[in-house]
Parts: structure tokens; sequence; C-alpha cells
């Protein structure tokens, strides 16, 4: 029972979602003039497509001037949080995008800091998880999945865009757990990102991947993937043919949050000038065209409420991975 209870409280990742939609017709005021956005991961990867996406909205409703990006792979993350700390007085108008594994690979020690390092400016999405094949595989469902599985043992391989004991490990691993089978025996092969991972699966270096969705979308739509099943309690209306774990008999629900980070010391003012462009680009036609399209579902916790949120999710997760053996 704690389990469960320990996965709906940590997968869910979203007690702050708000219904934050509407459309608006005219240009927002201008609140950035430069916007520069970090990415720990390399490029196709959901850390990529939340930066380049909220940069899209952003620009395109005129709440800021122009934006920029740049990707950062390495240490799971690590390279990108030592380089805002370690540039920090040389990084005004930047953020650093990240997401749920910031939370699990400092519980896990894949790199020294955590988010405590860095400014908190505000949590903005979640994105569902899924678990996806090549689009030409015999696999068409978890059912066929599992069967795969229980033929193949050891030799089945489900990869993603994270360490071992990272978050597409521990979804893929909490998916086989209530599926009914051994969660810490599941076959993992770890990518340095999204991308890669994606590509791993495309090459038959991996039988599956765990990802996510809206990165699964992009990739079905173009017909290089089948989803077999996605982590939302009902189905997206984004990609609404693919089937929820739930309804396949598989007891698992996740959304993984992304959110926006400074540089350590960042001042008051200039964090207001981030929330307040981010806060009223929900209500813009460019955000609304970029989360739908992406099957995104917004939250919103700004400032102290995503301190708070993170370190509510810190104890969770770590609870939760003590559970699979992970920690």
């Amino acid at each position: 029972m704690k389990t469960n209870m320990t996965r709906r409280v940590v997968m869910a990742a979203a007690a702050a979602t708000l219904a934050l939609s509407g459309a608006a017709n005219a240009q927002e005021e201008q609140v950035l003039e430069q916007l520069h956005f970090v990415v720990p991961g390399g490029a196709g990867g959901g850390w990529d497509g939340t930066a380049r996406g909220t940069g899209e909205a952003l620009t395109k409703s005129g709440l800021v001037g122009n934006a920029s990006y740049e990707n950062m792979s390495g240490g799971g993350g690590g390279k990108a949080i030592g380089y805002m700390i370690e540039n920090a007085a040389s990084l005004d108008n930047t953020l650093m995008v990240n997401s749920t594994p910031i939370v699990i690979r400092s519980l896990t020690g894949v790199f020294p800091q955590s988010f405590r390092d860095l400014t908190l400016v505000a949590g903005t999405i979640g994105d569902y998880a899924a678990l996806v094949v090549p689009a030409d595989s015999e696999i068409t469902d978890m059912e066929g999945l599992l069967a795969s599985y229980a033929e193949q043992g050891p030799d089945f391989a489900i990869g993603g865009g994270s360490v071992p004991g990272g978050m597409d490990h521990l979804v893929a691993a909490m998916v086989m757990q209530a599926a009914g089978e051994d969660p810490i025996a599941l076959n993992y092969i770890p990518y340095d990102a999204g991308g890669e991972a994606m590509a791993g699966l495309l090459s038959g270096e991996i039988d599956a991947l765990s990802t996510g969705f809206s990165e699964a979308i992009a990739l079905a739509e173009q017909g290089e993937v089948r989803v077999l099943g996605v982590s939302a309690p009902d189905r997206v209306p984004a990609y609404d043919s693919a089937a929820t774990f739930a309804e396949q008999g598989i007891d698992t629900t996740f959304v993984n949050w992304r959110g926006f980070f400074a540089a350590p010391g960042t001042s008051d003012e200039k964090v207001a000038e981030y929330i307040s462009a981010l806060e009223k680009m929900y209500d813009t036609e460019a955000w609304e065209e970029v989360r739908a399209r992406n099957g995104w579902v917004n939250i919103w916790n700004p400032g102290d409420d995503f301190r708070s949120f993170l370190e509510e999710q810190e104890k969770e997760i770590g609870d939760l991975m003590k559970t699979l053996g992970f920690l």
C-alpha cells in the first residue's frame, strides 16, 4: 500500500497543476529583451524541446525580444549545473531548463549539486512518460511487450535517456513492477539524452524505449515508433490513439515536471522578471499551440512554491527509490 501511495504522490508531480489555458490575440508587452536557455542534454530530448518550445512562445507572443539556446550535454545534466554555478556572475538573462532528474540524480550522487545550489524560478509544465517500440516491431501493446520480456528474459532491453536509476529507468521499473515483474531484474540501457536513446531504439540496440510522451508523439507522427503505453490517467488529446498503462491493467501513472532555474545569486528583481514573462506566457495563443502540440500539462510553481514542491518530491522519490532498490 505504501508503494502505491508513494507512486501516486510522486508520479502525480502535478499537485500544483492549474487549468492555465486561454488565448490572447494581442501581442504581449515585452518583459525581457533577450533570454538565453541552457539545455543540460542534447538536441531532440525533452529538455531541448521544453526550452525551445518555451522560447518560441515567449518570442512569438512578444514577451521576449529574442531567445537563444545552448545544448550542454554531460554528467547526466551535471555539466550544465556546474556551468551555471561557476559562471554565475556573467549569466545575465540566462535560464537552465531541468526536470525530475535534477532531484533523482542528486539523490543518487550522479553530481554533487542539487536544486538548492541554483536560483529557483518556476515549474512550468508536465510531460507524461511512454514506452515505445519501432513502428515495424511485432509488439503492438503492453501485453505483447510483457510476453516478449518473459520469453527473452535479460536479453530484452529497455533503454532511456538517463543514467541507471534515473527517471526513464525509474518509470520503466515502475511499469514492470505494476505488471507483476521484478523491477530490479530489468535490463536497462542508458543513453546520455533522449535523442541518442531514440537512435538506439531505431538502430535495434534496444527492444523498447522509456521516454517522454511529447518526444514519443513526434516520432510516432513521423511513422518511426509505436506508442505502447502512456503514463497518463486518461488518454491525452494530443495523441489519443495511445492507450494508457492503466487501461491495459498496469496501475502506473507519472508526470515529469519541467521548469527553469537561474544562476545562484540572481537578484530578486531579475527573478521577478523571469516569473512575470513565464506567467504571462500561459495566456497566449503561441503557448497554447506549443503546449497542445507536445501534449504537455500546464503547471505553475513559482519561487517559494517551487522550492516547497521540490523538497516534497525529493522525499517522496527517495522513499520510492529505496523501495525499488535504487538507493
